[in-house]
């Protein structure tokens, strides 16, 4: 009996072998399936083998088989990582609520082993907390929203997983920072609510413990607008010209989370200079060590 013809089947392909001479086997070489196994029934690509010889007995056998049918499946694995995203919020935000959520995906590419869940693991402040996890596009949705109010400050966040191909995702390393309190703010000048010099000076002290540095603003009558310098004691000092009459300032201290506090002043100007128009003396003359009244006419 002599062996005329083997071929093999994968994934709808036939694939002629060769008698090698030197062995006595039957050999080839395939191109693997472009896409995983992993979603293949069994996670493996059933391998059909045919062995005819010269008399037309033909043999077949595959993954069904009860002796061979282990060695006939293919598992062809992919090599591309699942992406993480990070959605909110963002590397270096400064947020207002000690309960935001953490939101993000995880994302293998299309026809890939998809993402494996019980590999996502999300850390904050390296402790690992629990999250609601939602399917999307080849992947997953994630939410963790904190059970109880996280103090102010800076917290750390670290993302991790994989795919079930056991294609380990770049991880995510990002930080933000919790501000719930506005920023302090005190004027130390102008103290006087009226003045006869046009000439004003706004100055104070500002601060922010959890998201300094903080930018202070100072508005005139509502359209003079000046974003002041601040040094790093927080102390800012900026001049104005002041109008006749009530003239309205209003200092405004906001910090990185958008949280802020103002002071509103109003200070009048009155150039205007007294006018003595009348002076009476009664009596006049007046006896040694007598009462005089006086009388002023002031405009």
């Amino acid at each position: 009996m002599a062996i005329s013809t083997v071929r093999v089947k994968i994934n709808g392909v036939w694939t002629n072998l060769t008698l090698n001479s030197d062995t006595g086997e039957y050999e080839g070489t395939i191109t693997a399936p472009a896409v995983t196994s992993y979603n293949q029934s069994g996670h493996y690509y059933p391998v059909t083998i045919e062995v005819t010889n010269d008399a037309g007995t033909v043999v077949v056998k595959d993954s069904t088989d009860e002796a061979l049918g282990d060695l006939l499946q293919l598992v062809v694995k992919e090599r591309i990582k699942p992406v993480i995203t990070l959605e909110s919020p963002s590397d270096g935000a400064y947020v207002q609520n000690n309960v935001t959520p953490i939101v993000f995906t995880v994302a293998d590419e299309t026809n890939g082993s998809g993402v494996k869940e019980d590999t996502i693991v999300l850390k904050v402040d390296d402790n690992i907390v629990s999250l609601t996890k939602t399917s999307i596009s080849d992947g997953y949705r994630c939410t963790y929203t904190p059970a109880f109010a996280i103090e102010d400050g800076r917290h750390t966040i670290n993302i991790s997983a994989q795919d079930n191909d056991g294609n380990v995702a770049e991880e995510i390393d990002a930080s933000y920072t919790i501000d719930t309190i506005p920023p302090t703010l005190t004027l130390t000048s102008p103290t006087k609510k009226i003045t006869n010099q046009p000439s004003c000076t706004v100055s104070g002290v500002t601060n922010d413990e959890s998201s300094s540095p903080v930018s202070v603003t100072i508005t005139l009558n509502d359209d003079i607008y000046v974003s002041a310098e601040i040094d790093a004691a927080g102390n800012f000092s900026e001049d104005f010209t002041l109008s006749e009459g009530d003239n309205n300032i209003v200092v405004v201290s906001t910090d990185r989370s958008g949280r802020s506090t103002s002071i509103a002043k109003t200070i009048k100007l009155d150039t205007t200079i007294p006018q003595i128009t009348g002076i009476i003396f009664e009596p006049n003359p007046v006896d040694v060590s007598q009462l005089v009244r006086i009388t002023l006419q002031v405009q």
